[in-house]
């Protein structure tokens, strides 16, 4: 049987701790029958801190908000102009081990950068999309009860001075891009509808029936 069509929701940009609360609850309440969700986003600028992220990552983060969260991973950046897309996903229900979300969710940012003759690359040390060897996208996962959350941010017209403050997931010196600079003219809305349309086919999840805002 085909899984349900999930809901797609489109907030905004939204306070990354009030969504964080959200998806922790929203996973926590699910059952069974639950229709999967993508929540398509923005977060005003904030750093964040994986579960067992080294609070030395953190070099100088100024007046920005450091959060301390759930997921995988180190330290990372969002704010305006980067693509967050949340994946609350029932892996059994997909057949999907974490391994083969992260890779659907790396080849969703690889379909895109495709469309633009842009090369993208995945690396098993430290799960995101590299372009010439630097990073474009970030992932971080959790998964409860078999289900996940958190998901990719993917740069697209944000500001890059802000991974010079941290050691971008974990990598001192890590170089980062984003879209803008490698097929100018993407803005934020149209690359965030066009990467989910790429990670509901790797999925092979059927697009909603309708438009969702929060």
């Amino acid at each position: 049987m085909s899984p349900p069509p999930p809901r797609v929701r489109r907030p905004g940009r939204v306070d990354y701790a009030a969504t964080l609360a959200r998806m922790q609850d929203f996973t926590a309440t699910r059952g069974p029958a639950t229709p999967d969700e993508l929540w398509l986003l923005e977060h005003p600028p904030v750093y964040t801190l994986g579960r067992n992220a080294r609070p030395e990552h953190v070099l100088d983060p100024g007046a920005t908000p450091v959060v301390h969260c759930d997921r995988g991973g180190q330290v990372t950046w969002h704010g305006p102009g980067q693509v967050v897309i949340y994946a609350l996903l029932d892996l059994g229900r997909l057949g999907l081990g974490v391994r083969g979300l992260v890779e659907r969710l790396e080849g969703a940012v690889i379909d895109l950068l495709a469309e633009h003759g842009i090369t993208g690359r995945g690396r098993r040390d430290a799960p995101g999309v590299y372009v010439d060897g630097a990073k474009i996208a970030a992932l971080g996962l959790r998964i409860r009860r078999g289900c996940s959350y958190h998901g990719l941010a993917f740069n697209v017209n944000c500001e890059l001075a802000p991974f010079a403050r941290i050691n971008p997931c974990g990598h001192a010196g890590l170089p980062v891009t984003r879209l803008a600079d490698l097929a100018p003219g993407t803005d934020p809305q149209r690359a965030g509808e066009a990467l989910l349309g790429h990670l509901l086919r790797r999925l092979g999840l059927p697009a909603p029936a309708e438009r969702s805002g929060s």
